[in-house]
């Protein structure tokens, strides 16, 4: 059990830091991490747990471009989308669930990496934001995932850089405010998360702070850059874990 509390603290750490400098992520980081040890609910749990709590921290430290207008239709979209998520979590599938997170990293970052080079989407207006926001409410409900396809739009979009931060950032605190309410309200946390919630909470705090700190100065490209492409092999890994399972099952 040691070992698995250590395992937790690694994933959240690594998270924290990720999600203090580019404000989403830490849901994608730390499953890509806790995922191979982790049984999906567990690991679902703690994903918006520690996403909430480092939200909350980076949300404090970094205020930039804040423009309610603009966030409204992603967050009408996505109260509507976590109920979704919430009643498709307790249905997964470990080997389904690898297989779909990992296809999620291995089609998502490289389009993110591919993104700079892409014309900008112009048309579509608050109802496709709002349908966008929607989708990342159901991936929320799922495990936390709020910010994986908002992120991707508004990018395509073609929105600055504290403009999209903005965005993602209090978008993904809603969300996940959200989606840890109706998690507790359903009964998917239980007594037995609250030590992993506590070791979740310790091991984000300075991550997130020294994330959040390094965000004015660092080079934003180059940042995604490195994290895409890590999560990118993440992905590769656990679709490498998880298609032999699923092959042997149509066998």
């Amino acid at each position: 059990m040691d070992s698995i509390y250590l395992f937790v603290a690694a994933g959240a750490v690594v998270a924290g830091f990720v999600q203090g400098l580019s404000g989403f992520a830490f849901g994608m980081v730390s499953m890509s991490i806790w995922a191979w040890v982790l049984e999906p609910r567990l690991a679902a749990v703690l994903a918006v747990f520690g996403a909430l709590t480092g939200q909350v921290i980076a949300a404090v430290t970094v205020r930039r471009g804040f423009d309610l207008p603009r966030l409204l239709p992603f967050a009408l979209g996505g109260l509507a989308g976590v109920p979704l998520g919430v009643w498709v979590l307790p249905h997964l599938d470990v080997a389904v669930f690898k297989a779909v997170l990992g296809t999620l990293l291995v089609l998502w970052c490289p389009a993110m990496l591919m993104s700079a080079g892409l014309p900008r989407i112009e048309r579509g207006g608050r109802l496709a934001d709002a349908v966008v926001g929607m989708a990342g409410g159901v991936m929320g409900g799922i495990g936390g995932f709020t910010g994986v396809l908002p992120t991707l739009w508004c990018t395509l979009r073609g929105w600055p850089k504290d403009q999209q931060r903005a965005v993602i950032q209090n978008f993904n605190l809603a969300m996940l405010a959200v989606t840890m309410g109706s998690y507790l309200a359903t009964g998917i946390v239980t007594a037995s998360h609250l030590p992993f919630f506590g070791i979740v909470v310790l091991a984000v705090l300075v991550p997130v702070l020294l994330g959040a700190r390094l965000y004015v100065g660092i080079s934003e490209e180059r940042f995604r850059q490195i994290v895409l492409g890590l999560l990118t092999a993440s992905g590769v890994a656990l679709l490498a874990s998880s298609v032999p399972v699923l092959a042997r099952r149509l066998l």
